[in-house]
């Protein structure tokens, strides 16, 4: 038994199901090891695509999720999946197979230590350098992923390492093999009293709810106290939704570039829970915040709680279970609901979707980015896992079809990057065996990674992409055309994405109607293959 054996069964052991690769140097010994355990391993073109798959499986599951890659070049292409998860808080790792660990720095090919350039974005970071701890390292690893804030982990595996035959019985294993986001940390009563109490005197309150509330499991929490108080409640554009069901408090995004409902500017009482300090919040500053604004930050690491600005008060714990304690601690306080203070922010966020869906009247005639997000808010089922990728699409998406915003829907995250879709949807596949499974894209976003589709064609990976094409970067051109009156290099060329598909082994299909649109996504969710449909638009955005 090698070293990399064990590294594979302690792999299982928490529970991954597959590890998404592009093969090179170093990585051999891996590959037999997966083989003999069993593992799954889904090869792609680019290892771009095995850092998306990886981050992705984290940000569906709550569990990490594992890609492997070879050294130098190899090693920073796969940090773009990781360098996403860092900023989303999702867990994944990073493993990274090198020239042997007794060559290292003598001018071997690729002689490069992927260490010190993994470190800055990941929680925990180390070559795995003695084969009798690789079992250590591992639970080190996986722990530093999924405890606290989650995020993404690194090990550099030499072949030497790898490939070496400790003896099994002499190596420390931890019984605890946890694979997922583990739930921690209630506030202290004290804390949750003054919140309690703030929360009973407010008359316009605002919950913001990040991505800290869905890796805590908060959903059932967030609703309780939501419901209950009823009391507005948004998500930071990009951030993973907890809102299950359609729900009168849930109103949509804020931080979106198209804009939103006027909420954060007039709210007495903000409460942050697992929400990052950064623009989408305003900083927590005007024009965006009141400097009268009561505001309590919930947040699973302390160093992010007092991140920016330090306010009023500041709750060190698990969001979902400080919200599940404050939903408590309100009922025993009997505060009353604030109701007509959820009324009328309903009434601001139905007035100005609506201004968001009569903007594309005034649109050329043809296919806009509204009915392509409504036609695809039709195929919706409650199971269906959704992936967004693309920053004109994406706003109308957050405009249009945020009623609910279910863990199975995901978007770019917090970065804002775009291209990490098609291989999110061979990910979802490969999670979800049974579930429909949809992309929704803009065509640069697309093709970005577009020769993933003979990945995923091969593999049995199938997914429906409905590809929404304005021939350009659409949101950079709304904004150029804005502030300087013409695009500014954000023009694309014309393209057959649907022949490219099925030049890959996949389905393709070119629609030029709603109807057909439809049809064609019904149709695709029934294929072994994936299918892209392939929709010609007319350029615009929610706010043109």
């Amino acid at each position: 038994m090698t070293a990399a054996d064990i590294l594979v069964e302690e792999l299982k052991a928490r529970g991954v199901s597959f590890v998404a690769t592009l093969n090179g140097h170093g990585l051999d010994p891996f590959y037999l090891a997966c083989g003999r355990a069993g593992m799954r391993v889904i090869d792609v073109r680019n290892e771009q695509a095995a850092g998306y798959m990886a981050e992705v499986t984290g940000r569906l599951s709550r569990k990490v999720g594992v890609c492997a890659v070879s050294g130098a070049v190899a090693h920073a292409n796969a940090l773009t999946g990781v360098l996403n998860a860092w900023f989303d808080g999702a867990p994944m790792l990073l493993i990274t197979g090198i020239t042997p660990l007794e060559r290292l720095g003598y001018g071997d090919f690729q002689d490069f230590n992927p260490v010190p350039m993994a470190s800055p974005i990941c929680k925990y970071a180390r070559i795995v350098d003695v084969p009798d701890r690789v079992g250590q390292i591992v639970h080190e690893a996986f722990t530093a992923a999924t405890t606290g804030r989650p995020g993404p982990v690194h090990l550099t595996l030499p072949i030497d390492v790898a490939s070496a035959e400790p003896n099994p019985i002499e190596i420390p294993r931890s019984t605890v093999q946890a694979g997922e986001v583990r739930i921690s940390g209630a506030a202290t009563q004290e804390l949750i009293d003054d919140a309690a109490e703030r929360i009973g005197r407010a008359k316009r309150p605002v919950l913001v709810a990040g991505s800290g509330v869905y890796y805590s499991h908060g959903e059932a929490a967030l609703a309780r106290l939501a419901g209950q108080q009823q009391i507005p409640t948004v998500v930071p554009i990009w951030d993973r939704g907890s809102v299950v069901e359609r729900s009168n408090w849930f109103m949509g995004v804020v931080g979106a570039w198209s804009g939103g409902a006027r909420l954060l500017p007039d709210a007495d009482l903000l409460i942050l829970a697992g929400t990052e300090f950064d623009y989408r919040v305003g900083q927590l500053s005007p024009p965006v915040v009141n400097p009268d604004t009561d505001v309590i930050r919930i947040h699973a690491d302390p160093t992010r709680l007092r991140q920016g600005l330090e306010t009023g008060i500041s709750i060190s714990g698990a969001p979902g279970v400080v919200l599940d304690q404050l939903a408590y601690a309100c009922q025993m306080l009997d505060h009353q609901p604030t109701t007509e203070w959820l009324a009328e922010a309903g009434r601001r966020r139905d007035e100005y979707r609506e201004r968001c869906f009569a903007s594309a009247n005034n649109f050329e005639d043809g296919i806009n980015g509204r009915d392509v997000v409504l036609a695809v808010g039709q195929a919706l089922s409650d199971e269906t896992a959704l992936l967004v990728d693309g920053g004109n699409i994406g706003q109308w998406f957050h405009q249009l079809l945020l009623d609910r915003y279910p863990g199975h829907w995901v978007t770019c995250g917090a970065s804002g990057v775009v291209g990490w879709g098609l291989p999110g949807a061979m990910a979802a596949r490969a999670l979800y065996p049974e579930r429909p499974v949809i992309l929704l894209s803009g065509d640069g976003s697309f093709t970005f990674t577009v020769a993933e589709l003979e990945s995923a064609a091969r593999q049995g990976l199938s997914f429906v992409a409905v590809v929404a094409d304005d021939q350009q970067w659409g949101i950079s051109v709304s904004v150029h055309k804005k502030e300087f009156g013409k695009p500014l290099y954000s023009t694309l060329g014309p393209t057959r994405l649907d022949l490219v598909a099925k030049g890959f082994g996949c389905r393709g299909v070119r629609v030029e109607g709603i109807d057909q649109l439809q049809h064609e996504i019904e149709t695709g969710l029934l294929s072994d293959r994936p299918t892209v449909i392939h929709v010609p638009i007319v350029h615009g955005s929610p706010i043109d």
